[in-house]
């Protein structure tokens, strides 16, 4: 016999704090889909989100301006969003400034938000310097952490940026060592990502429990918009192959995924596991970290430098057929105008000769 449902969780009181709803993890793991069902069920985008593109037609959902921001925090720290060094947080100078500029940043995207949605997997490994914005703003945290096979974000990885599967596992275990380290002590949900579009009011309701508190507006509407959202179709990489194929950076993902696979069913673990495998992380930082992490910086720069050239080519264009359109129209508004001279030149010439 089936289990009756548990109850959801009370509805917050009106003169509750407001709480950020923090979704964390690594790219490419689940992370835009179950941004998507909380923003539909409550919680609330910033001002200015990054749009969808080939690789993710429904959105990023991401904050574009914090990201940027967490995209020069991390430079200047010598490390970059696929640096799998990036944790622990890397430290920097002027701190203080740093996160004067974040809480700023916050306040312009999510101003008047109640129940603000954070999305961008640089705050995962960023957010020693997040919590002290939240926490500044007045805002308490629930975390989503969704879980996906490493090797399924591997392949995606692999389609969209050409990284290597030994690369891309590593930096998905950094992500999510960090993430569950920075939110070891804040109501906290496990989310698999198989799950999620498989069941996901079993998630949800999951989610609610682990947070204490009902999502902020999962009704009927919320429902319907949450059914249409999570189609199969988002399971656009299936892991292929085996961890083990991957050397030591199999093993230390393959510690962390086991650990994350468990925590998502709900058995508790210690974190020996995840402790070990950041030690094996850490060693191999002292070993190479001085090769990877400053050139994860420069090739972070340089794409920041070329997007930003490209995007300035695409102004000028947009510029110079704004400006040809000008000038067709003037050229175009010129020959109707000499016509008519023309027309009333020959009309005058006749009656002079008649």
């Amino acid at each position: 016999m089936t289990p009756p449902p548990a109850p959801r969780p009370s509805e917050p009181a009106p003169d509750q704090t407001g709480a950020a709803y923090l979704v964390l993890g690594m790219h490419r793991s689940g992370t835009s889909a179950m941004t998507q069902v909380l923003s539909l069920a409550g919680a609330q985008l910033p001002n200015n989100v990054m749009p969808g593109d080939e690789h993710n037609a429904q959105g990023y959902f991401e904050p574009w301006r914090i990201a940027l921001f967490n995209d020069e925090r991390l430079r200047a720290a010598g490390s970059a969003w696929d640096d799998i060094f990036a944790f622990p947080c890397p430290q920097v100078a002027e701190a203080a400034a740093w996160r004067g500029r974040a809480a700023s940043l916050f306040a312009e995207e999510y101003a008047g938000r109640r129940f603000p949605l954070v999305k961008d997997p640089r705050v995962t490994v960023l957010l020693p310097l997040w919590r002290d914005v939240f926490a500044a703003a007045g805002l308490c945290m629930r975390c989503v952490v969704p879980v996906r096979h490493p090797l399924a974000v591997a392949g995606s990885l692999t389609r969209r940026d050409g990284f290597a599967p030994q690369k891309s596992v590593l930096l998905w275990s950094a992500y999510m060592l960090a993430a569950e380290a920075y939110s070891r002590d804040l109501p906290r949900a496990f989310v698999a990502y198989d799950q999620l579009l498989g069941d996901w009011r079993s998630q949800v309701a999951r989610i609610e429990q682990a947070h204490g508190a009902a999502l902020p507006a999962l009704g009927e509407a919320a429902e319907r918009g949450i059914e249409a959202a999570l189609s199969p179709d988002l399971r656009h990489n299936q892991a292929v192959g085996e961890l083990a194929d991957l050397g030591w950076a199999g093993e230390i993902a393959g510690a962390v995924y086991d650990w994350f696979a468990a925590a998502a069913r709900d058995e508790t673990t210690d974190t020996a596991a995840l402790e070990a495998a950041a030690a094996a992380l850490a060693a191999r930082q002292r070993d190479i970290g001085m090769l990877i992490s400053p050139a994860a910086r420069d090739l972070d720069a340089a794409r920041t430098e070329l997007l930003s050239t490209r995007q300035s080519l695409a102004w000028d264009r947009r510029e110079l057929e704004v400006l040809r359109a000008r000038f067709e129209a003037l050229h175009r508004d010129w020959r109707r105008r000499t016509d008519v001279m023309e027309e009333a030149e020959r009309a005058l010439e006749a009656v002079l000769k008649g």
